[in-house]
């Protein structure tokens, strides 16, 4: 039988692939992150379904409960927040599932960084100003990023900045931003995207950390940087000019 890693999105129960409820809809094992997937979204299973909280279990029970369900004879849906592409840990299972055998599958699923854009109602890239996108992390309770990849040297590109993982640590986000970005560059916060209790804060490097110690937004948050966020008199993208093709 298959295993499915499947994008749950960042929240809100209907961003979900039509492809992801239907494996949802037929499902008889789920396994799925806790904290960080919404319930509704199981309610989308059958009836009989095993539902198995992944929030306190380690990779080893994670894929016991992958194999047994597999040598039963059951697909798999593993539930991961966001699109399993971006800081999903699904290559560690995936590689356990490949010595094992247990053929594997990934269903997209709509990104935190695309949710937050769109609660920001803003483009990440636009003419002249961006046209490139970072999404990152810091190394402060997690494992340790690969040389080149500290903020600084990241920052030093002057790109739009997607940070997830990080919020806890906002004022060292500040501190090894503002010698690349200046102090008056625009930030926003987004928590829960999507979900009915999102909380978006704007600013810039100068300000947001007070923001954030304000709105105790300590988790399930991505922090974007970069002028892109108050662009304004930007030209129209080539795509819509007259003067295409001539």
């Amino acid at each position: 039988m298959t295993v499915f890693f499947v994008g749950a999105g960042p929240g809100a129960a209907d961003l979900v692939t039509v492809r992801a409820l239907r494996l949802l809809e037929k499902a008889s094992v789920v396994v799925y992150a806790g904290a960080l997937v919404p319930t509704e979204l199981l309610a989308s299973c059958p009836p009989g379904a095993r539902l198995v909280d992944s929030a306190s279990l380690d990779l080893d029970q994670i894929l016991a409960v992958l194999s047994e369900s597999h040598d039963a004879g059951r697909d798999v849906v593993r539930l991961h927040s966001g699109d399993p592409s971006v800081f999903s840990a699904v290559a560690e299972q995936a590689r356990r599932l490949d010595a094992l055998g247990i053929p594997w599958e990934v269903v997209p699923g709509v990104p935190a960084f695309a949710a937050a854009a769109a609660a920001l109602k803003r483009e990440l890239t636009a003419p002249s100003v961006a046209q490139t996108v970072i999404l990152s992390r810091i190394s402060v309770d997690a494992t340790p990023m690969p040389e080149g990849e500290d903020l600084a040297s990241l920052a030093r590109s002057r790109s739009t900045l997607v940070l997830h993982l990080a919020v806890q640590h906002i004022e060292r986000v500040v501190e090894e931003l503002t010698p690349s970005y200046g102090l008056d560059c625009p930030v926003a916060v987004v928590a829960r995207a999507s979900r009915p209790d999102e909380v978006i804060l704007r600013g810039t490097l100068g300000d947001i950390e007070a923001q954030v110690r304000s709105a105790k937004v300590k988790r399930t948050a991505v922090i974007v940087v970069g002028r892109v966020l108050a662009a304004e008199g930007f030209p129209d993208s080539h795509l819509y000019s007259t003067e295409r093709g001539r």
